[in-house]
């Protein structure tokens, strides 16, 4: 496969971290076929805007100064997992979507349980690597663990994100078979923006509103468990400070799309069809909007689940030792409860 890349610089004024930035427009321009174990995809050309303030590295050049302890986390267990990167999951208007799967190599299972990991960064910036070091360690633990990229908010607005993993969801059960996946025993797990995601997936399986109404598969997008690291599950909340990002990502602000604010919030889709919930936050409480009033509902419908805080831990955690091993464990425990 041969690629050419050109590459911009362009000035886009960005509020996720209430600062202006520099970011790369990448333009991509793709010639031959892609080749993969599900056959071959033709890979499109890419032409939109990405904002890539949020990195591994700009979260520790942040947290480095109040926290000097950490590290930045990365499981040395590459030659036990087996990976699949860029595998095209979608096709858009003008690019396609792609998702990287991780299975051990160690574990001999006839099918294995899924989790299909969401990225965080505000709905404007991030990708599905900032995920791969916990998709590791999951995969580690007999999971098939698939890192998906989707579209965000200089690209396209909600719902597009949501209807992106829900595609996600239906292309994993359509292609179970060539991972051995057991299309029944799936979690989704997000971090912040993409916890919020996770819920919001998890909790609409029902509610074909959001599924893209190009998506040609007839595989539901249920799963049978969610995990929300430090994600909001409501943006009209005492505890919300959501504003200019989450209005970038929405359409406008809670006055001018105030349906869509609601819309999009989990808290308004929990009921008694809401998988089990595994809750892991930060000791921000913007962060955790919406929790304990989704954690109501579930008690009362008697559905599973497990609240686990960090007392003092900045808001991207998952990403950087010390708390990265103990969200780990976390995880894995609940996961394995919940689908093994």
């Amino acid at each position: 496969m041969l690629i050419t890349r050109t590459i911009k610089n362009s000035k886009w004024e960005s509020n996720y971290g209430q600062r202006a930035i520099t970011m790369k427009h990448f333009l991509v321009i793709t010639i031959g076929w892609f080749l993969s174990p599900l056959g071959y995809a033709q890979v499109q050309n890419v032409n939109f805007p990405r904002d890539t303030s949020y990195t591994i590295h700009s979260a520790y050049q942040k947290y480095v100064k109040d926290y000097p302890q950490i590290k930045i986390a990365n499981p040395d267990i590459d030659g036990q997992i087996n990976i699949q990167r860029n595998l095209v999951y979608k096709s858009t208007d003008n690019r396609v979507l792609r998702l990287d799967v991780f299975t051990s190599q160690l574990r001999e299972e006839n099918t294995r349980p899924t989790v299909l990991l969401i990225h965080g960064g505000g709905w404007i910036s991030g990708n599905k690597s900032l995920l791969h070091p916990l998709a590791k360690e999951i995969a580690d633990h007999g999971f098939a663990a698939i890192a998906i990229e989707y579209r965000l908010s200089l690209e396209a607005q909600y719902p597009a994100a949501v209807q992106d993993i829900k595609t996600a969801i239906k292309w994993i059960k359509d292609h179970a078979h060539d991972f051995n996946i057991d299309s029944e025993r799936i979690a989704i797990l997000g971090t912040s923006a993409g916890g919020q995601l996770a819920a919001l997936v998890g909790t609409t399986a029902k509610d074909h509103h959001f599924e893209d109404p190009s998506d040609t598969s007839n595989a539901t997008t249920e799963v049978q468990a969610i995990v929300d690291i430090d994600g909001i599950l409501a943006f009209i909340h005492p505890d919300s400070k959501e504003g200019v990002v989450a209005g970038k990502w929405l359409g406008g602000d809670q006055k001018e799309v105030r349906g869509k604010w609601i819309e999009a919030s989990a808290l308004t889709h929990v009921d008694e069809l809401t998988p089990p919930m595994l809750f892991i936050g930060s000791s921000y409480p913007r962060f955790l909007a919406g929790r304990e009033e989704a954690i109501e509902v579930l008690d009362h419908h008697g559905i599973q689940h497990k609240t686990y805080t960090f007392d003092d831990a900045p808001h991207s955690f998952w990403l950087f030792h010390p708390w990265f091993e103990p969200t780990v464990e976390q995880v894995i425990h609940f996961l394995d409860m919940q689908l093994k």
